[in-house]
Order: structure tokens, then sequence, then C-alpha cells
């Protein structure tokens, strides 16, 4: 048990007793506690477990490769749309995280085996859909199409989740237009454009003269 846990624990306005009960029974199944990503994380063998987690509605557990589960009580659900590996179980009460105790630990039973077998989740590498307004502009100039195409698979993809998010078109275009410079320099989404690369990402210029 390590003091920031401690802290995060005390500090949740909302959720302290659920935090306290998930922390004892992740404990009892012999996980060590660190804290990583600002939040208490359980490892195996220096490999990544589950992570406990405080939102508005809820805590959860997080379990870093919950696909690989076989989930029998059908409570493990996914964090976002897009989520492949991580899945993660909510609760709102005490009573049920006690009530769901035996199952949690034989959870987390399971994702140390996952572990020790040394299994990896099988990520899926379908390309991202891209919008109709960033289509139009790649037909409409040349030398943006082949900037586009010229970027990283990584860069590429961020670029289309980011110009597909919007739901209105003239936010999407918006989106676009304000990021063309940044494709036809060969920059990605959050790369420095200072070449301080140790800097934080997404750089507006403000620290081209920190050295």
């Amino acid at each position: 048990m390590i003091p920031e846990v401690d802290g995060y624990i005390s500090k949740s306005p909302k959720w302290q007793a659920e935090l306290t009960q998930l922390r004892r029974i992740i404990l009892d199944c012999q996980l060590t506690e660190a804290w990583k990503w600002r939040a208490p994380c359980y490892t195996f063998q220096n490999s990544n477990i589950v992570l406990m987690s405080v939102l508005k509605e809820y805590c959860a557990l997080s379990f870093f490769k919950g696909a690989l589960l076989k989930d029998t009580r059908e409570i493990l659900k996914k964090p976002g749309e897009n989520t492949q590996a991580a899945r993660l179980i909510r609760f709102t009460s005490v009573q049920e995280i006690v009530a769901l105790e035996p199952v949690l630990k034989a959870y987390l039973s399971e994702a140390v085996e996952v572990e020790q077998a040394g299994l990896k989740v099988d990520f899926k590498k379908e390309p991202e859909p891209v919008p109709e307004e960033l289509q139009n502009k790649l037909d409409e100039l040349p030398a943006f199409k082949t900037a586009f195409a010229a970027l990283t698979p990584g860069r590429q993809r961020a670029y289309l989740m980011h110009f597909s998010a919007p739901k209105q078109a003239k936010t999407r275009e918006s989106r676009i237009e304000k990021c063309m410079p940044r494709i036809l320099d060969g920059k990605g989404l959050n790369d420095c454009t200072c070449g301080l690369s140790q800097k934080l990402p997404a750089c507006d210029g403000s620290h081209k003269q920190i050295r």
C-alpha cells in the first residue's frame, strides 16, 4: 500500500468506501500496488493488470487486457467505441462490490494467468474511414494528397480520427483547413513544430526560444 493511493482515495468526493473495498480485494489477490497515470495501478511481475479509477457517475476497475478475459458474467464493458484491449467494470455502491467479490477475484486471477501465458491482444489494423471533406481536399490539391500519403500510418490515423470526430461538416472542414499547414510540413497532429521534441506536444511555437 502506497501513500499516493491513500491520497487518491481520501480526496475522492464520492467513492471513498467503494475504492477502499476494491483496493482490499485487489491486494488480496497478491497484486503489487503502484501509481501510474495519476491513478492506482496494480501489477504482476511489473506487468500492468488493472487500473482503479474515479469518474463522476461511477468508480471502475479497468483491465488492461480485458478483451482476453472470458467474462462469463458479462460485466466487462468497452471504455470507448474504438477500444480494443481494455475493458472496465463500473461500480456505484459498496454492496455491489461486496456481492461481486468472488467474481472480481476470479477475473483478477484470470488476468494474471493471461500475463503468465504471455498472451497478446490481436489489434485490428483496419484503416480509419476518410471523411468526405478530407477526400475532397485530397482530390482538389495534389500536393496536399502527396503530403498526407507521406505521413506514417499512425499520423494518418490520428488525423483521420481528429477530422471525423465533429458531427457538423463545417467543423470537420475547419479542422482540416487548420491542420493543412502541419500536414504539408510533414508533421503529425501532436508533433512539435519547433523541432524541440522534448517539449510538450501540440506545440504552438511559444517555446521557440526555450533552451
